[in-house]
């Protein structure tokens, strides 16, 4: 029997903006209910990592990046709607 897959994501934030707080308070309450023990979340501050943040190509925040497993997605906003979030990821498997 195989090990389910574990699933990396970088989340780019604005500081404490409010929707900042919001995608990550999304991303961490999906994460524990569909892939729990299965996911890193890294969370990266373009006020703080500037550079790093337009080297990734990133233009708006909150922006999501799934690193792991391939392939690699992208979603801009605040997460808070679950079926698209999940369907945007590849995760729509998951879905109830």
């Amino acid at each position: 029997m195989s090990r389910p897959a574990r699933f990396r994501f970088r989340l780019y934030v604005a500081g404490d903006a409010l929707n900042s707080g919001l995608a990550h308070a999304n991303l961490t309450a999906l994460c524990r209910q569909y892939l729990p023990d299965r996911h890193e979340i890294e969370v990266v501050d373009v006020f703080r990592e500037p550079k790093r943040a337009l080297e990734d190509g990133i233009l708006l925040t909150p922006t999501l990046v799934k690193l792991a497993p391939s392939p690699t997605r992208r979603i801009v906003g605040t997460l808070g709607q679950i079926q698209p979030v999940l369907q945007a990821l590849g995760l729509e498997a998951l879905a109830p």
